[in-house]
């Protein structure tokens, strides 16, 4: 449990002699939930036994779970009063329809985004993967200038230009992939590539226009998350059935399914609402740095375990470039003043 003691820094108790910062717990929490689910998501895609699960299901499931621990918080909150649980429940969401319909918009996004990843992880190793999706950084900020008006100083737009140099050199074609243990074909790598990207503009539009409708709004994180999911879950199953009803219908919706499978659904479950709860002990370098530590730890697993990545000379430049305009765009300016506005991916 962390203590908070006058000017001091944030510690977590551990017993009376062992106290740690609570932002190491928190670096540790961040790099542990990305590579985590980074990796159990591609291990699953590409190395499990028998038939492989239907993604979209997976995406469904995290939704339901990620609804129902958010209703647990509220209830919690409540002082397990079920009276007033329900009037919060009825006064932000149930009379409120409009400001509750604004939500269905970026969650579709999310629901998009959800299921290219799994896309994307059944045709990239997770190393490449984890170091594009940083371009997310970039299409958050072109539609935070674009939606929101707001002003980015000359660092961060060179941040932003040093980004697509680095991710352009990761995905440039070099005589050196020819040594890897397990080549992807070109056309799989593309439609990774393709799908990372897209989730990249998903990503940003929807994390853009989710901050701004709620500005100004006193709901909760779990209010909103609870709104968010709800939509998720009818966004989800519109995607089964339209994408994979016939496989349902022949093999069941938990079809391929193990423990794996659970594993994976879980880590997208709570796994953002852990990060969302530790976060505000986070600054921007520290999620900067957790960002490179999860991308080194991803790679090294990568190429020793899953054997799907040879890194080559442009993967390490190129990597380079990715985390020095990772630290540059999320290095705090004079007078900045941190987001309020937490967000569940």
């Amino acid at each position: 449990m962390a203590e908070v003691a006058p000017d001091t820094v944030p510690v977590w108790r551990i017993n009376k002699a062992i106290t740690i910062p609570l932002k190491y717990v928190c670096l540790g929490i961040l790099v542990l939930q990305t590579s985590t689910l980074v990796l159990t998501m591609r291990y699953s895609r590409t190395v499990s036994v028998g038939p492989v699960y239907i993604s979209s299901t997976a995406v469904v499931l995290a939704e339901v779970f990620k609804v129902f621990a958010c209703l647990c918080v509220m209830f919690h909150q409540a002082g397990y009063n079920w009276r007033v649980f329900a009037t919060e429940i009825d006064s932000e969401i149930f009379k409120k329809p409009l400001e509750t319909l604004k939500l269905a918009v970026p969650s579709g996004l999310y629901t998009i985004q959800n299921n290219l990843l799994y896309v994307a992880l059944s045709n990239l190793d997770a190393a490449t993967y984890q170091v594009t999706y940083q371009l997310k950084i970039l299409t958050t900020a072109l539609f935070s200038v674009a939606m929101l008006s707001k002003k980015l100083s000359s660092i961060k737009w060179f941040a932003l230009i040093l980004l697509m140099a680095g991710v352009a050199a990761i995905q440039w074609p070099s005589g050196e992939n020819k040594s890897s243990r397990k080549d992807l074909s070109t056309s799989a790598k593309f439609v990774g590539l393709v799908a990372v990207l897209s989730a990249c503009c998903s990503s940003g539009f929807a994390g853009v226009y989710f901050e701004k409708i709620l500005k100004g709004t006193s709901a909760t994180i779990w209010l909103r998350n609870i709104q968010l999911g709800s939509f998720g879950i009818v966004f989800g199953l519109a995607a089964v059935f339209v994408n994979d009803g016939k496989k349902v219908q022949n093999g069941g919706f938990f079809q391929g399914y193990n423990y794996i499978t659970w594993i994976v659904v879980f880590l997208q479950a709570f796994g953002g609402l852990i990060v969302a709860a530790v976060v505000k002990y986070a600054d921007n370098i520290l999620k900067g740095f957790a960002t490179s530590v999860s991308i080194i730890f991803s790679s090294l697993v990568s190429y020793y375990f899953l054997k799907d990545f040879n890194p080559t000379s442009l993967f390490f430049l190129g990597t380079c470039a990715v985390l020095t305009a990772t630290y540059l765009y999320g290095k705090p300016e004079a007078q900045a003043k941190p987001s309020t506005v937490p967000k569940i991916v």
